[in-house]
């Protein structure tokens, strides 16, 4: 075979497309394509990073001499995980794949690398579970982490966000903002906030509080202000907080009472 012939076939047996192949060089697809077509070769550098990663020699490459074990099509879902170390480069692929993606993505290194799985771990990583400096998934963990479901990071996104900046449906962090609760030094929601500094368009608890309830040691603001030590009894406050939000969770007579003591 020819090298046209052989980088397509390498190619293909990894499931990679030819944006992907090119990422992983530093080439652009365009410039993939014309290697496949023939229309034009990689210098001798590109040749050598492109026999690294398939694990082959150049000689073999580029079809000067011949592969001495040829693998049937059906054998290739069964080929061994793809595991490469070299510098401050670290990969490992999962053979298995579910849905096109690989099971496990691993990928660490200098610069932008991207590692995308249903398990991805890299300084920037897409999956369903992701972990790293950045991080994009169902289930995210990351310097800076967006989560479908959940996201943990130093910037957190999610439904359900921790981190020391975090916003979600459900917030918890140094500066938490959430729709429906709110736990943090700074605290701002629709519907709940507890912290240092609390301010909710529904209940707000905490050192300094503002809120349609508020309820607070050092201040408290709103419609319905309460300060600790102000004489109104637990049962008092919480009568009033759930004839103003039925649905208010029980735990939260239980925050409003240590408050208030």
């Amino acid at each position: 075979m020819c090298f046209a012939e052989n980088l397509m076939r390498l190619r293909r047996q990894q499931g990679w497309s030819q944006e992907e192949l090119g990422s992983k060089i530093g080439v652009t697809r365009q410039t993939i394509s014309k290697w496949e077509v023939g229309q034009s070769t990689p210098e001798l550098e590109k040749l050598m990073e492109l026999s690294r990663l398939f694990h082959i020699s150049i000689d073999r490459l580029v079809g000067m001499e011949e592969q001495t074990e040829q693998i049937a099509p059906w054998e290739i879902p069964n080929k061994s995980p793809t595991i490469r170390s070299y510098g401050v480069f670290y990969e490992y692929v999962s053979s298995v794949k579910v849905f096109g993606l690989p099971l496990i993505h691993i990928r660490w290194g200098l610069g932008p690398q991207l590692a995308k799985g249903i398990i991805a771990i890299g300084n920037f990583s897409v999956g369903v579970v992701s972990i790293g400096g950045c991080s994009l998934g169902v289930f995210s963990l990351g310097g800076v982490g967006i989560g479908l479901l959940f996201a943990l990071g130093g910037v957190s996104l999610g439904l359900a966000a921790l981190g020391g900046l975090a916003v979600g449906g459900f917030a918890v962090g140094g500066c938490a903002v959430g729709q429906w609760l709110a736990i943090g030094g700074g605290a701002l929601s629709n519907y709940l906030a507890i912290g240092g500094a609390a301010i909710s368009r529904g209940v707000a608890i905490g050192g300094s509080a503002r809120g349609h309830i508020a309820v607070g040691v050092n201040g408290a603001t709103g419609w319905f202000p309460f300060l600790s030590g102000s004489g109104y009894t637990i049962e008092e406050i919480w009568e009033l907080v759930k004839a103003e939000f039925p649905h208010m969770w029980g735990w939260v007579r239980n925050v409003i009472q240590w408050i208030s003591r």
